[in-house]
């Protein structure tokens, strides 16, 4: 290693380029460098921290934010066409279009004043059976089709997260869960068609609701299933700077 490159002088350099282009990064790192740790969160709160934008009207993704200790600032849902591309693999779709929702909402993002500059968290979901992606159902037969074919088998839950940061730098990461379902008779199948709770979900399920009965196993991340990997998703955040503990003081 030569010398003036230890782990201390990239992480220098790290600050110096962030604090070239965001003078606000300077004055929260030099205030945090200063305080004892136990104030460091009293530190943020009075600095204020930079904004987030969640490009998912998702319910379950909010949540999810929610039970990590982050408030997004807003809501930003892309108008995306969701259908996968003919002959398109299952890691490819989910990838494209999480970058597809995170580019929407940046366009978004930069005509409002209030939120320029913020951080763009966006997500795709995608349930597979092999190279088959399965569809968010919204009709009773996709649903059932979707049940079926599950039952009994294993199949892979896809969630592609992508960050846009404040200097428009596009990070991705792409999460794979595998799930298996116990053998679904058609009472199971029918009850839970009766139940709603599929509508809209992708492989026509909700694993937080009543089907997560229908899981004997599961290798990987659950909130991966449920539509956002929290632990890929804090690493990503907390890695372009964006302090990821600063709404932890006092949340319980």
């Amino acid at each position: 290693m030569l010398r003036g490159d230890g782990p201390g002088a990239r992480r220098e350099r790290c600050f110096a380029q962030k604090s070239l282009h965001n003078p606000s990064y300077t004055v929260y790192r030099i205030a945090l460098s200063l305080a004892p740790p136990h104030f460091h969160a009293i530190t943020s709160i009075m600095l204020g921290r930079p904004k987030l934008v969640l490009a998912s009207g998702s319910p379950r993704r909010l949540a999810l934010l929610n039970q990590a200790g982050i408030e997004p600032d807003a809501l930003r849902p892309a108008d995306v066409d969701e259908t996968p591309k003919k002959g398109e693999l299952p890691r490819a779709c989910a990838n494209r279009l999480a970058r597809a929702k995170a580019d929407a909402a940046m366009k978004s993002v930069r005509l409002d004043d209030e939120l320029r500059g913020a951080f763009i968290l966006a997500a795709d979901t995608v349930v597979a059976v092999g190279r088959r992606i399965l569809p968010k159902a919204e009709l009773v037969d996709e649903a059932s089709q979707c049940l079926r074919l599950l039952s009994g088998r294993n199949h892979r839950v896809y969630t592609a997260i992508c960050l846009v940061t404040p200097k428009e730098s596009f990070r991705q990461r792409l999460v794979e869960t595998r799930v298996r379902f116990r053998r679904l008779n058609e009472d199971d199948i029918q009850s839970y068609i009766g139940s709603g709770e599929w509508r809209g979900k992708a492989g026509g399920y909700a694993v937080q609701g009543i089907a997560g009965s229908f899981v004997q196993k599961i290798v990987g991340s659950y909130t991966n299933i449920v539509g956002l990997p929290l632990h890929e998703s804090m690493s990503l955040l907390g890695g372009e700077g964006f302090p990821i503990r600063f709404g932890w003081l006092n949340a319980v």
